[in-house]
């Protein structure tokens, strides 16, 4: 299941550091993330089709709805930036600070996305790319 996946790539963050492999450890907490939000849309029924398709779907049917905090959803809009930026561009470096510093927000918002999920899910149902059943 895709929320053992996110648990997973988040529990790589350790031997990540212990190497200082910065980007890579950015590219693991990004999609440590991402597995966790997608588990998130489909268990309430929308479909995940795409990096920036989650990133979008999740600010419209869980932040502009309140169910997560603003800060959540620039948290997350944040890692996948970082994320892109380590994996595809050649003057930018991931500094050992900026990427330390987001390990235990990154934690955080899995354990609230699962805390969500346990609480609040209901059976799956599908919906369409505009949120209709």
């Amino acid at each position: 299941m895709e929320l053992e996946k996110a648990e997973r790539t988040f529990s790589e963050n350790q031997l990540l550091r212990d190497g200082c492999l910065w980007s890579t450890l950015a590219n693991r907490l990004y999609y440590s993330l991402f597995h966790a939000v997608c588990v998130l849309l489909i268990s309430e029924g929308y479909e995940v089709g795409t990096h920036k398709g989650a990133a979008i779907r999740f600010q419209q049917y869980f932040v502009k709805t309140q169910r997560f905090t603003v800060e959540e959803g620039r948290f997350y809009s944040q890692m996948q930036t970082m994320r892109e930026n380590a994996d595809y561009n050649c003057s930018y470096d991931v500094s050992e600070e900026e990427v330390l510093s987001r390990i235990e927000p990154t934690r955080q918002l899995i354990e609230k996305i699962k805390q969500y999920i346990t609480n609040n899910v209901e059976p799956f149902k599908t919906r369409d790319a505009y949120g209709q059943s």
